[in-house]
């Protein structure tokens, strides 16, 4: 990932209905929610939420897909994994017994088996 992918990506998230939406999009994988639904449950116009989706979309964190009259929106994990890969990639200069902390608090939420559908702290 390149810088500037990786700051699209984070300013994306830098508002409150945005990161809000990311987030109820990676609890509700691998099926997504409906553009409506998610102007619903966030209480958000649906004209607004269009505009984040969008924005969201361009920096490669939600991917849509039409099915009938609706539009799903999915959480991109493969633009999450890129953008956390790209944050940790230095990770404490290689030092692996600094990492192991961080790894171990990412992995109980990601491992097989965990629940899907955790609410955020």
């Amino acid at each position: 990932m390149e810088n500037l992918t990786a700051i699209a990506a984070l300013a994306a998230l830098a508002q409150t209905t945005r990161l809000d939406t990311f987030r109820l999009l990676v609890r509700h994988e691998p099926e997504g929610v409906p553009a409506g639904e998610l102007a619903r449950l966030l209480d958000v116009p649906q004209n607004t939420m269009s505009a984040h989706l969008a924005t969201l979309s361009r920096a490669g964190l939600v991917k849509s897909e039409r099915k009938s009259r609706s539009i799903i929106y999915r959480a991109d994990l493969d633009g999450l994994r890129d953008l956390t890969l790209f944050l940790l990639k230095d990770c404490c200069g290689g030092s692996t017994e600094l990492c192991a902390p961080l790894i171990a608090e990412l992995t109980p939420c990601c491992a097989p088996g965990a629940a899907n559908h955790q609410q955020p702290s």
